[in-house]
């Protein structure tokens, strides 16, 4: 499993302004509430109830709603995941209004403003030319796969400098990052700016093996269609 380290207490000593999400049930910075994975090895990164782990530089965004979907409202903010990876599988359930902007960051680094990371976007009808799907400044998806405030499914794989998207039932990006820009780092999701209403809901994640013949015999049993 490469869930390998925190960061958080070390951050917080540095002074840079890192906090704890403000709701009931938040355990201490960085340290998540005990989870273990079901049948096919997937983590739930929510319980439904609380943030328990998560971690912002801009608390103001991010709460739990009525049915433990979990909301981002309001001007720009990013919700980090406790633990870091480096080989993983990605995957959510995704509502957004129409002209919002959101995303799944993965392998991201800790830090204000617009993470240093991955992110796969979340975005249907917003100005930015890039649409839900694309991996953002790498694979560029022009054509609006989801409609407004409907719920769709958004399943990130990253087997080293290999990454797969795939919205609902199709593969929209099967790329070859030959740089390795982002080899580790946390999982994180957007707020974007304060006409974006974003849910999530079933955020999970299966952590992968280094070996990527390993890693993508496990992916082809949720992704049998990939090659």
């Amino acid at each position: 499993m490469n869930v390998v380290k925190h960061q958080f207490c070390l951050l917080v000593v540095l002074g840079l302004g890192l906090v704890s999400v403000g709701l009931d049930g938040q355990t201490v910075s960085g340290k998540a509430t005990p989870i273990v994975p079901d049948a096919n090895g997937w983590y739930s990164l929510f319980d439904g109830k609380t943030l328990s782990g998560w971690q912002t530089f801009d608390p103001h965004a991010w709460k739990i709603i009525d049915g433990g979907l979990l909301e981002g409202r309001g001007s720009r903010s990013h919700l980090f995941s406790p633990s870091t990876y480096r080989n993983m599988e990605f995957k959510a359930e995704i509502k957004l209004n129409h002209k919002g902007n959101s995303g799944m960051y993965f392998r991201a680094q800790l830090g204000e403003g617009w993470p240093k990371g991955y992110e796969t976007q979340v975005e249907n009808t917003s100005s930015d030319p890039q649409r839900t799907g694309s991996l953002y400044n790498f694979v560029k998806i022009g054509e609006q796969l989801v409609e407004d405030d409907t719920w769709w499914t958004q399943h990130v794989v990253a087997i080293g400098n290999r990454i797969i998207i795939k919205v609902n039932d199709k593969i929209v990006v099967d790329f070859v990052d030959s740089k390795n820009t982002h080899v580790e780092g946390h999982l994180a999701l957007q707020q974007h700016d304060p006409g974006s209403v974003v849910n999530y809901k079933n955020v999970v994640v299966k952590p992968l093996p280094d070996d990527p013949a390993d890693a993508l015999a496990i992916v082809k049993k949720d992704l049998p269609e990939l090659e």
